[in-house]
């Protein structure tokens, strides 16, 4: 389990090694931790032992698509809080509003400038500290 003090963990489902280490790469430069998986069945298992703080979910995967882990993803109390950002070069009218009924909490466009994945990673992150401090009052009984 992370402390407050961890660096954030990001989980990147991408099946192109280049595009993979390329974000890795530049996340890495912001002192942003990084994860990987391959296709959607990894993503799912890392997404639960990892608990990464934002998940980036190409939708376009072997074996199993994004879409598919995504909607199993939410479908689990233990990962359904973890923000997934989809991010895909297949872009078809209704492929952001599918990736938003799977569960998807934000949709990116590829390629995508990487000012743009940073920021909508940070909201994602401070979204995210919101809804665990809250949990935590509720928990606590505060």
């Amino acid at each position: 389990m992370k402390s407050s003090r961890d660096p954030h963990l990001v989980l990147i489902v991408e099946d192109f090694d280049e595009t993979r280490q390329m974000y890795a790469q530049y996340l890495n430069h912001f002192g942003i931790a990084v994860a990987e998986a391959i296709n959607g069945f990894e993503a799912v298992k890392k997404a639960f032992e990892l608990q990464p703080d934002v998940i980036l979910m190409d939708l376009a995967l072997p074996k199993m698509d994004g879409w598919e882990a995504t909607r199993r993803l939410k479908a689990y109390e233990r990962t359904k809080a973890i923000p997934v950002i989809a991010i895909t070069g297949h872009v078809h009218d209704g492929a952001a509003e599918g990736a938003f009924a799977a569960g998807c909490d934000a949709f990116l466009e590829k390629p995508c400038p990487p000012n743009k994945l940073l920021a909508t990673m940070k909201r994602l992150f401070k979204r995210a500290t919101t809804r665990a401090r809250k949990t935590t009052r509720r928990i606590r009984g505060a």
